[in-house]
């Protein structure tokens, strides 16, 4: 079995975008993914928590699989950390997965899968052929670089991504489409904080008025100015009385309606990072959503729309090229055991049950169940 599907092709049957030759343009992903995690996945807590419910549901899904050793693979920890968790969120976050196949140690062990492991996928580049397909992958980690194999049946690294309409290499993940809402999210935080640090009001103005029409002389305002953000500013100094002199007076200031919208414009960013990763606010929390009628409902939504597929193709995809080391090799998610979908099971049970149409072969290949 061969990863790519190159087995068995003429040149003219591939695509028309792979057969540009050694021109073919590939695509980068951004430099900035760096920056982009640390902004939306370490400084932004629904975004984070957003991908770790999407993530910790794939690798806690019940997964079947047709070789028990290919059980024993996926339950054992990638570095230790969990393998499905990890690929599902490279997936969200990237848009690309990189699992390297370790071959097993001892004697009589090079044709065994002693291990897989989840690589950083910022670190990992796609080798091309003359026409444009994946040859090779390149591993780079500070100043050594690793090349691993992508053809034959038995792959070094198994490639898993998500769909990307404008490269053929390299697939796009959630992070471009919330990186908007990531940002107004953060800077609505970091103005909420910066308004309960002068406290919790836009403060107000010193007017001067002098007498005699004599103005403040650049010493005289830099000296008021540095005694204010010392005696005045910040939430512990919040309700100080001021004492006043010299011709100065306290004009106080406030928000308008319109100037207070940040809140809601928080809500809405926080609602639209919760869509780009297809998570239903409601389980993040946010208030004012009222999308499902319950939190049920809205995790049915969740597994069905976002976890179950992202699962399938990540199942797939391993099952795939692991089919050189393991014949039949296949990897599917125990419908009949996922806790959110137990209603939707029971009645279609019930449903194919109750068909006294059916035979008995027909209703077990409905439910999925074998012969």
């Amino acid at each position: 079995m061969w990863l790519f599907g190159r087995k068995g092709l003429r040149e003219g049957a591939r695509p028309a975008l792979s057969r540009g030759g050694a021109g073919v343009a590939l695509g980068e992903w951004p430099r900035s993914y760096g920056a982009q995690v640390r902004e939306a996945y370490a400084g932004n807590a629904i975004a984070q928590r957003a991908v770790k419910l999407v993530a910790e549901s794939v690798a806690g899904a019940p997964v079947v699989a047709s070789v028990p050793d290919m059980m024993a693979l996926l339950a054992a920890r990638s570095g230790g950390q969990v393998l499905l968790e990890a690929v599902a969120a490279q997936l969200l976050l990237h848009g690309n997965a990189y699992v390297q196949v370790l071959r097993g140690a001892g004697e009589g062990a090079e044709g065994q899968v002693g291990a897989l492991y989840a690589l950083r996928p910022e670190r990992v580049s796609v080798e091309v052929d003359a026409g444009g397909w994946p040859t090779a992958y390149r591993y780079a980690v500070g100043e050594r670089r690793v090349r691993l194999d992508a053809e034959g049946p038995r792959p070094d690294v198994i490639h898993i991504r998500s769909f990307n309409p404008i490269d053929d290499h390299y697939g796009m993940g959630c992070l471009g489409a919330a990186a908007g809402a990531v940002a107004v999210h953060n800077a609505a935080g970091k103005w909420n904080k910066a308004l309960l640090d002068n406290a919790a009001r836009p403060s107000g103005a010193l007017v001067y008025d002098p007498g005699d029409g004599a103005a403040l002389s650049a010493e005289q305002f830099e000296r008021l100015k540095a005694e204010m953000e010392a005696g005045f500013a910040g939430a512990t100094n919040a309700g100080r009385p001021m004492l006043l002199e010299g011709g100065l007076k306290w004009q106080a200031l406030s928000l308008s309606p319109a100037d207070m919208d940040f809140v809601g414009l928080k809500a809405a960013a926080a609602r639209e990072i919760a869509l780009a990763f297809g998570v239903p606010p409601m389980l993040l929390g946010l208030p004012g959503d009222a999308t499902y009628a319950n939190y049920r409902e809205a995790n049915r939504a969740l597994w069905r729309l976002t976890v179950l597929p992202l699962a399938g193709t990540i199942l797939t995809a391993l099952a795939q090229g692991l089919g050189g080391w393991f014949e039949g090799a296949a990897l599917s998610v125990d419908l009949d055991h996922v806790p959110a979908l137990a209603e939707d099971r029971e009645r279609l049970w019930r449903s194919v049950s109750g068909a006294d149409f059916l035979s008995v072969e027909e209703k077990r290949q409905m439910l999925g169940v074998g012969a």
